[in-house]
Formats: structure tokens, sequence, C-alpha cells
């Protein structure tokens, strides 16, 4: 019996039908760019070193993709998604150091909050279109028998397995995005125990990043 994530038929994907990579490469762009907006006591090195060497690789990731260059386009979008986790995680360790001392005012505190919300959405976004059933290459190869870490409705409906439906970066997106507002996926089941970690992590990041609110509305309360 096959697994339920499974389909039954093989199927080469045309031009047209190939999952489309812009979307990843706009959230790409859009969290290079909201590096930018953080305050500089945030950024780990100079304010705009990690921005502009996550829009240099992001060239570079385009320019492969068009050239054809498909296994070096893989490893610039892991290159820069992993840049963009350590400036996350590194940002989010220097909002959280510097309530004690009173370093950000309100509403730059608060701003600083949901910049690395959104932040962590797309990150993680990206992390899931990238590995899973193989990232988007895979996809397109093994469209009729896609091996997904994740579950996701559409593969339960019935009949709709027969039309090879396959995920795409909005998939993820939304999949991230549950997980960051509810700490949990909502309408997708998690297979994989890789999925389930780097979940964990995203769900990590959402809380702290909550609980540093959570504190400063605490203290002005008190």
């Amino acid at each position: 019996m096959p697994k339920p994530t499974e389909l039954t038929s093989p199927h080469s994907v045309t031009e047209e039908e190939r999952e489309a990579r812009w979307p990843a490469f706009l959230a790409i762009f859009a969290a290079a760019c909201l590096r930018f907006a953080l305050p500089k006591r945030l950024s780990v090195g100079p304010d705009w070193f990690l921005a502009a060497v996550i829009i240099i690789l992001l060239v570079a990731i385009v320019v492969s993709y068009r050239r054809g260059e498909l296994a070096i386009t893989r490893v610039l979008t892991f290159i820069a998604n992993g840049v963009l986790t350590i400036g996350l995680i590194g940002s989010l360790g220097l909002l959280i150091g510097g309530l004690p001392h009173h370093k950000d005012a309100p509403g730059t505190l608060l701003r600083s909050a949901g910049l690395l919300w959104l932040t962590n959405v797309l990150v993680f976004a990206l992390w899931y279109w990238k590995l899973d059933a193989g990232g988007p290459i895979g996809r397109d190869k093994t469209r009729g028998s896609l091996n997904s870490a994740f579950l996701f409705p559409q593969f339960l409906v019935p009949g709709r397995a027969n039309k090879n439906w396959s995920p795409d970066f909005v998939d993820y997106l939304f999949l991230a995005f549950n997980t960051s507002t509810a700490f949990s996926p909502t309408d997708t089941a998690i297979l994989s125990r890789w999925a389930k970690l780097f979940m964990m992590v995203q769900a990590g990041i959402s809380l702290a990043t909550v609980a540093v609110l959570a504190a400063r509305a605490i203290n002005v309360l008190t």
C-alpha cells in the first residue's frame, strides 16, 4: 500500500508545469530588505553587511538559474537561507539580551519584534520549500510519486491525487505562517523527523519573539 503522500503514476513536467521559483526569490529579497529596517543594535556585524551579502547571493542565484545551472542555484540558495537564519537568531538574541537594560524604546521594540517574526516566517518557508521532497527540482522530476515530509490536505481529497498535485512556495509559506502564529501546523500533518525538528525551532523563535513583547508589556504595567 503506498504512503499517503505518494501518488501512483509518473509524470514528466513541461516548462509551463514546472514549479515557479520567483516567489522564493522574492521571499529572499524581502527577508534581506527587512534586515535594513532593523535597528543597528540588532545587526550581527555592520548593519549593512548581512543584507548586502544576501542581495549579492540572490543576484548569483537568479543568474545561475537563468543559465540552467540548477545545482549551483541550489547550493547558493542554501547558503543565502543559512545566512538569513544565522542573522535571525543573532538579532533575536541581541533583542532579548537588551531587555533587562531597557536598550530599546517601546516603539522600536515592537517594530523589531514584528520584523523578526516576519523574517522567521519567510526563512522557514524557504527551508521547507527547499528541503521537502528534494526541493523544487525533485518535485518537478517526481510528480506523480511525490514523497513529501508534509501531508497536505490536497493529498487526501478524493480524485485529486490522480491530478499530480504538487506543493509550491505559497503552500510552504502558508505552513510556516501557521507554525509561527499557532506554534504548530494547523491543516498539515508532519511526517518527517527533520520537518518536526525544523518546526520546533521555528515555533521556538516565534514564541521567544512573542515573549519579548509580553515581557515589555508587563514591565510597562508594573
